[in-house]
């Protein structure tokens, strides 16, 4: 593994822990063991960082993604909300939407189009678990169950009760 890949590995690490929001290079440098003028090099500049870091994540997001194509919806959801709810995995739905908001902004700068792309692959997903259904029902059957999982996790986030939670997706699905 190249010096650039295990500091990515470990600045990710520190970011699932720490947040994106106000991430300054010196404490960054410092928990990986580096310095900001190594940070700087590595990766050209602060927003180019922040990007790898995002691209991070997503290659995970997407490798969740890919592991449930050809399960059948109700499954989808299922394992979707079984693997994004658990405890272990707060720093990475925190960071999701600290990206998610960010990308939103008038200047969205290394956040561009986070949020837009995350969207269309979830649908996706989402949309291919219904094959019986007429696209325009798959289309809406997945968009409010989209909308239903972000809301609960950030509920998660908020107020820490995964089985109030939980019970709300029972009843709704």
């Amino acid at each position: 593994m190249t010096r650039r890949s295990e500091l990515l590995d470990a600045a990710y690490t520190y970011v699932l822990e720490h947040g994106l929001a106000g991430m300054s290079l010196r404490p960054l440098a410092r928990a990986t063991g580096t310095s900001p003028r190594v940070l700087l090099y590595l990766f050209g500049s602060k927003d180019e960082l922040v990007r790898e870091i995002l691209a991070r994540g997503r290659r995970d997001q997407l490798t969740l993604l890919d592991s449930l194509r050809g399960a059948p919806f109700d499954e989808v959801v299922e394992r979707l909300w079984e693997h994004i709810s658990a405890d272990e995995r707060r720093g990475t739905v925190r960071l999701f939407f600290e990206a998610y908001v960010a990308s939103l902004s008038a200047d969205p700068g290394p956040w561009q189009d986070f949020a837009h792309q995350s969207v269309r692959d979830w649908l996706r997903l989402l949309r291919e678990a219904q094959p019986a259904a007429a696209p325009d029902v798959a289309e809406a059957r997945a968009t409010r169950t989209l909308a239903l999982l972000r809301g609960l996790l950030l509920d998660l986030l908020a107020c820490d009760e995964p089985q109030r939670l939980r019970r709300g997706l029972d009843h709704v699905q």
